[in-house]
């Protein structure tokens, strides 16, 4: 899969392979660099309350890039920018290179050389029907297919999921286990699980990022609410009991505000953030099912199924104010980006319903064959899933308005419809890469994700999850930002203490060049290091189906680099992602603190190898982790 960010960076692994460029001036300034007619100026300062860059902290990342005669900014660019360890590649022990080789192997997207952070590119995220859920890297490549980053295996199986500012938490409801799991979006582990309540189902992050809301389907009125989370701590704060049945969470743009939909008790809550209260309960109809906030008009709409009418509540005056006639059957509802629409979808009459926001009047009717029942956003189209259609509708966001003729194209993302699958998931099955034009589609029914590039007649790939089927799809986003003009930045945390090659590399005009960072030791941390040192000296990665790969490693201490021997419960459990034939294996001492462990690989995929110790009561999401590829003769011979 490449989208257009990475083929613009790809783009320039040729460049990485050239001879450095000489510089049009001498650098003076380490942190400043003119070089083709172009001035780069780098800057990392800390993102929160320490005065140093320091490990474990955040830190803003920013180039400015100007003309260099005129001092003008240079807006639209793409640049490239990595953080490393000066002078080593993660993963490859002491294997010295160079920050320019370092750039084009990142470039290439070779399994186990990734930098320590990448400020250029976007995770897929799967939720699958398992308690699992899949990363997927979409430029680092298996054999010719996208790459399972990791595999997190969940308590209990996922329904909705919504992430914090700067997408660094990822949020995951599990109505089983009465949880939220946080996904720590860097380093890809399970960082906390929240007490949330009874069912808790839907989630909704407002806008100021304060607090969590999460949905309660309790089965009667006392659990039946939402549950407050602390954001900054991820702890529960308080429940409300709001009414009956299935909730829908929407906000007023200044966050002041909290609406919560009660579906068996016609009702919406109105709730006072400041306070955490109940200040209304307002009478919408018999089954207000989907809720929509839109801050051009500053109200809330809220669709109800049964009268089949669109109720209007002004942020001021908190109580019905303009009923939209529409029909029986609708549900789904959400607001344009561009704030100016409502587009409602009804599954029973095979529509999508679009209402002017201005004038509260019904403009367009837009056929959608085969019951459409989810609605996305990109920044030009809206994408509508069908129940009973294999095909991915999109409407053209320009063509909305009264009057109008609605401009809609479509494409086949799978041969079987989402209906026919044994379950969907309360999350979207459609995602978009920010600012990429490329979109991500989930078929639960054949278990297959789809990328999709708008302007295409087809899906230009798609990738496979072996052994688990997904319902869900999001994209965690790393790549910077022009935040203002010329001015390109990234928010990252600091991985670890030390100097870094902090790469830097333009393609128009070509520009290479590497600055230097130097992160200080956190002493609030210090206790927060792998318990234990690994240092895998396996370097196979690529297996035949049914062999047994010996994985070799070193343990030692992480403090003194001392050997650690003698540890008789050592052990290696592995799967085949995202998380099938788990196996737990006894390693093997070979001397020096050196140990084996045999790991079975019966299936063509790939597998992750995970070591916890129980007598030190390490568990085996503590240690770092070693992955291969198991394949057949037949793709063996055609590599």
């Amino acid at each position: 899969m490449r989208t257009a960010r990475t083929l613009a960076l790809c783009a320039l692994v040729a460049m990485a392979a050239l001879p450095a460029l000489a510089a049009d001036e001498a650098a003076t300034d380490p942190s400043r660099l003119v070089r083709n007619g172009v001035t780069v100026e780098f800057s990392a300062v800390p993102a929160g309350r320490v005065k140093a860059l320091m490990e474990g902290e955040l830190a803003d990342v920013r180039f400015r890039i100007t003309d260099a005669a005129s001092g003008e900014p240079i807006r639209g660019s793409v640049p490239g920018a990595w953080l490393d360890m000066a002078q080593v590649i993660q993963g490859r022990g002491a294997e010295q290179k160079s920050c320019k080789d370092k750039i084009s192997l990142y470039l290439k997207g070779a399994i186990g050389i990734r930098p320590m952070v990448d400020l250029n590119s976007y995770y897929v995220v799967l939720m699958n029907s398992d308690s699992s859920v899949a990363i997927v890297d979409p430029v680092v490549s298996m054999a010719g297919a996208t790459s399972t980053l990791a595999s997190v295996l969940l308590k209990g199986p996922g329904a909705d999921w919504v992430a914090s500012d700067r997408e660094r938490q990822l949020y995951i409801s599990m109505p089983r286990v009465g949880l939220v799991a946080v996904l720590d979006t860097e380093s890809f582990k399970i960082t906390n699980n929240i007490e949330a309540g009874k069912t808790p189902v839907r989630l909704a992050l407002q806008p100021d990022g304060r607090y969590l809301w999460v949905g309660n389907n309790g089965a009667d009125e006392a659990s039946s609410g939402v549950t407050v989370i602390d954001a900054q701590t991820d702890k529960p704060v308080t429940f409300i009991a709001t009414g009956a049945g299935h909730h829908e969470i929407a906000f007023s743009a200044d966050s002041r505000q909290a609406y919560v939909s009660n579906r068996n008790a016609g009702t919406v809550t109105v709730i006072d953030v400041a306070t955490l209260k109940a200040v209304k309960h307002i009478a919408t109809g018999t089954q207000p099912l989907a809720l929509a906030y839109s801050p051009l008009a500053r109200a809330l709409y809220v669709s109800d199924g049964k009268d089949g009418r669109v109720s209007v509540i002004a942020d001021d005056k908190l109580e019905v104010g303009t009923r939209i006639a529409l029909e029986a059957g609708i549900g789904p509802m959400r607001i344009t980006p561009d704030g100016r629409f409502a587009l409602v979808l009804n599954p029973q009459r095979d529509q999508v319903q679009v209402i002017d926001v201005a004038t509260h009047e019904r403009v367009q009717d837009i056929e959608i064959s085969g019951e459409p029942f989810q609605l996305t956003y990109s920044k030009s189209f809206a994408y509508v899933r069908a129940m009973h259609s294999e095909r991915v509708s999109m409407i053209n966001l320009s063509s909305l308005g009264k009057g109008k003729q609605a401009m809609v194209q479509s494409f086949t993302a799978g041969a079987q419809a989402p209906g026919t699958a044994a379950a969907t998931a309360l999350a979207d099955t459609v995602a978009v890469a920010a600012g990429e034009g490329t979109v991500m589609v989930v078929n639960p029914a054949d278990g297959t994700t789809y990328y999709y590039m708008e302007g295409m007649n087809a899906p230009s790939s798609n990738y496979r999850v072996h052994g688990s089927t997904p319902r869900a799809v999001t994209v965690v986003d790393r790549s910077m930002k022009e935040v203002e003009p010329g001015v390109y930045s990234g928010r990252v945390r600091i991985p670890a203490a030390g100097t870094y090659d902090v790469a830097f590399m333009l393609q128009q005009p070509p520009i290479l060049h590497c600055f230097s960072a130097q992160a200080a030791e956190n002493p609030t941390i210090a206790k927060q290091f792998d318990p234990l040192k690994i240092e895998y000296q396996t370097t196979q990665r690529n297996y035949k189906v049914g062999e047994t790969a010996v994985i070799r490693l070193r343990v030692s201490d992480p403090m003194t680099g001392v050997a650690r021997t003698g540890l008789a419960d050592l052990r290696a459990m592995y799967f085949l992602a995202p998380g099938r034939q788990r196996t737990e294996v006894a390693t093997t001492e070979v001397g020096d603190g050196v140990y084996e462990a045999r790991v079975k690989l019966e299936q063509a995929g790939g597998w992750y190898v995970y070591l916890g110790v129980p007598s030190m009561k390490i568990g085996y999401q503590q240690l770092p982790y070693f992955s291969l590829l198991a394949e057949t003769k037949d793709a063996l011979a055609k590599r």
